[in-house]
Parts: C-alpha cells; structure tokens; sequence
C-alpha cells in the first residue's frame, strides 16, 4: 500500500529530494509504512523562500481574473481526481474515507473555487476630499509561509493558499510531518492548472524546519494552525521581523443544549462536535452543557448512539470511526481518560480502546475543574456538564481561556441569539456544529488566535492597503 510521491519537497514548480533526515510516512491504521521522505535542509528552505520572493511580482502584476482562473481551474482538477485523493487523505491520516471523499479535498476545492470567484471584485476604495481625492489599493505581502497541521492537512493547505495566491502572494507551505503527502498533491495539481513556477513551494520536516521558514528573511507573512504553545513560539519569533500572522490554534469550545431543543439533533451535534474524525478537531465542542431536566435522556440516546459505531480499516466505505493519528497522540488521550476516571468522573460509555482506536468516549458527573474539563486533549472524549439557567451557562462556558467555537441548541432562537452573543468565540453555531463552509470566516479569539481564514475576510489577512492621496491644484506653503 504505497504512495510514495516523485520527490519531497516542491521547489519552483518541481519535485525535489530533501536533504535532511529522514521523514517515514506510517499508515496510522496499522503501522505500515506507505512513503519515505526526507526533511529540507535549512538551505533548501532558503532556497524555496528565495524561489517564491523571485517569482512573486510577475504574479502579483498578472490581472487578479487571471490569477483567478488558475485556482478555478485547480479546483475542477480536485474534483476529477477526487477518489485518488480521498484514498491519499485516508492513507495519510487514518480518517475513514466516508469522511475523506466529502470533507477534507472537496473543502479545499471549495476555498479554491470561491478565492477564484472573488478575483474578479478585488478593489480599492475612492475617498472624496473636496477638490483633491485618494484612494486605496490592496497589494500583496509578498512570501508567505503556511504551517499546516496534520488532523485537516490537504484542506488547510488550500485553506491557506486560495486566500494568498488571489492576492498575487507566493507561499512556501510546511505540512505536518506527521501528514506530508497532500500538500505535495496541491502543488503538483497548481501546477497543472497553469501556477507559474515558484508560486506553491512544499518543503518538509519537523520543528526546525518551520522555525526556518518562520524566520526567513523573504517570509512577510506566517500562517499556522496548530496548538496554543506552538502558536505562541511561532508567534514570538514571526514578531522578530515584524512579519503578518494569521494564527489558528486549539480550544476547549462549549456547546450549550437546552431544555427546549430536539434531543436527537443535540445528540447528532454532540456527536459531530466531538467524535468525527476521531476527535480531532480544534473546534470541537468537547465540553457539552446539557441543561440539567433532559441531562438522562440526552447521556442515554448519546450512549446508545455511540454503542453502534463502526470501527476498523478506514479504507472500508462502512467504517464510521478510524485510528488516532500516532502511538504518542493515542497515549495524551488515554492519559486524559485516565485523569478523568481517577478524578471522579463517570464514565458513559468507551474508554481507552486498543492499539490505534480509542472508541466514542462519553463523561457525566464532572467539575469544571477536572483536566478532561479544562484541558483540550484533541481525541474522542466528551464531557458532559449539567447547568439550571442560561445565565450559569454562560458564566461557565467562557471560564476558559480558549475561544475558538461555540454552539447553543435551543427552540427559542431569540435565546439562541442571545446566549451566542454572550458568548467568547471567533466562530458559533446555533442548532448546528462543525459546519465550517468557505463563505463564512473561521477563526478565534482569545488564546485560539487571531486572522481569519475563508469568506472575503481572509482577504484582509493575505493582503495591506496602501493609501494614494492625489492633489489636484496647486501646492501651498508657509514659505
């Protein structure tokens, strides 16, 4: 079961042989090793930020339709393609393909699609001044640097690059090493789309290689999803150059189901907001309040939902639920599962699972002090909290210093409404979750981040204005 790709770094619109150590590619279902690749070296890093600043102004000086034509294009390719990428995506990341064939490409295809249909309307602003006027433009940064995670990493890649590329950016993108295969597929598909050389560079490897990229002198921008003490050190260093930063970090995000909503469509959101792609997710609503008169009836349809889950090789079409990503993750997990027990917590249903799979796991009776409560832990647990008004609902759900999401269920949408607004996240949902569609920002507050991805938003982020004022008479002064 291989997939070993032609080269492991994409530098100036071609495969290349990194020069660092080596970077085995594992079959998270198994163990089974599907690539070897090898890590940039700090040279080659120089080289493919060096390689985007060459190539960048041609770009930023084609027509932005034309730049959006590329992506236009790069997204029918994704489509044509898709099984073979939802197999790659199923192959790098464990996620069973009933999840990649919808989510993770057909996302990015989407974000490509919708940058390439704004191209056409990116404009300034014209500013009256009696008889004088400016204006403003939007131009690019210049290199950006995208550091990916390894939980959504082909959609976060596209995620990253539709936004910049439209604004005439070049980028040099990291992946995960633990999931390094996708954005190697978006550079070679760009390029097949007619990306001119050097514009989506791929290079690859572990903490040094992304603390290289983050530093280099070509880099304007970095762009990173992952955890908050990696966002704070990337954060630290990016500020050293006074570099642009959209960061996209962890959480321990609340959702909210009150007396009053559909029982089977709080448990269905539950279950998206904690268990699809098993758990791993930043945005995921692992802290489910549940108001207290409906706490029974909602933990036992919850538990015998999750009773039924199908767990197994993710390359079978009825697998509902795959591995965790590593041994090491898969032990963080098991750990949290340990504290929660050992702190009193009741345990609903899972636990810790065998090998690579940790089932659906479900905790009831816990404290907001508890670890599982206040720490995220990025796997396949649940807590379940109960409260009796909205105003403790609320009180309790921003007792965090995590902000990224948030979700209400409710019948009364004035209420809905009111709790979302209380409530401090970048991003909320109410009477659904986990819904992340390109036309609407995501992204953080708080300790989870700061900048946007998707939506015109991410406009802002991958692009400055500069202000044109324009004198139309003669010139006044004091001497």
């Amino acid at each position: 079961m291989q997939a070993q790709p032609r080269g492991s770094l994409y530098i100036g619109g071609a495969y290349v042989q990194g020069q660092g150590d080596d970077l085995p590619v594992l079959y998270p279902y198994d163990g089974s090793r599907i690539a070897l690749l090898q890590e940039a070296s700090a040279d080659q890093v120089a080289q493919a930020c060096a390689v985007a600043a060459q190539a960048q102004p041609e770009w930023a000086a084609l027509a932005p339709v034309e730049r959006g034509r590329v992506l236009l294009r790069a997204a029918a390719i994704i489509r044509e393609r898709a099984e073979e990428l939802a197999r790659l995506e199923t192959l790098d990341t464990g996620k069973p393909i009933q999840e990649t064939r919808v989510a993770d490409w057909p996302s990015g295809a989407d974000a490509l699609e919708f940058f390439g249909g704004l191209a056409a309307t990116l404009t300034g602003s014209h500013i009256p001044l009696g008889q004088d006027w400016a204006y403003t433009v939007r131009i690019p940064l210049g290199v950006c640097a995208g550091i990916g995670a390894w939980n959504y990493p082909s959609q976060i890649a596209c995620w990253k690059a539709a936004p910049a590329l439209i604004m005439g950016n070049a980028m040099v993108f990291k992946p995960s090493e633990e999931t390094p295969l996708g954005a190697l597929k978006l550079a070679e598909i760009l390029t097949d789309a007619g990306l001119p050389p050097g514009i989506f560079n791929v290079v690859q490897g572990r903490g040094a290689v992304g603390a290289a990229l983050t530093t280099d002198p070509n880099v304007a921008k970095v762009s990173l999803t992952g955890s908050v003490p990696t966002g704070r050190r990337v954060y630290t260093a990016a500020a050293q150059g006074m570099r642009h930063v959209t960061m996209e970090l962890g959480g321990k995000s609340p959702l909210i189901v009150f007396e009053d909503a559909s029982l089977e469509d709080a448990v269905s959101a539950a279950i998206l907001a904690n268990f699809y792609s098993s758990g791993q997710i930043c945005s995921n609503g692992t802290r489910v309040f549940v108001q207290r008169g409906i706490a029974d009836a909602f933990l036992a349809r919850l538990a015998a939902r999750c009773a039924d889950v199908r767990m197994g090789d993710p390359l079978d079409p009825e697998t509902q639920h795959g591995p965790i990503i590593n041994a090491a993750q898969a032990d963080k997990i098991r750990a949290a599962i340990a504290a929660g027990q050992a702190q009193g917590a009741r345990l609903v249903c899972g636990g810790p699972g065998q090998g690579p799979f940790i089932p659906p796991t479900v905790f009831a009776d816990a404290t907001d002090e508890m670890t599982i409560t206040r720490e995220e832990i990025f796997g396949p647990v649940m807590t379940v909290l109960t409260f009796d008004d909205e105003a403790e609902a609320i009180r309790r759900a921003n007792a965090t210093s995590f902000g990224l999401a948030a979700g209400v269920f409710t019948a009364d949408l004035t209420r809905g409404h009111r709790v979302i607004a209380a409530l401090q996240a970048g991003t909320a949902w109410i009477n659904a979750y986990n819904l992340t569609p390109v036309q609407m920002p995501f992204g953080g507050v708080k300790s989870s981040g700061l900048g946007r991805e998707n939506s015109a938003a991410a406009i802002e982020h991958y692009s400055q204005l500069k202000s044109v004022y324009v004198g139309m008479g003669p010139v006044e002064a004091p001497y």
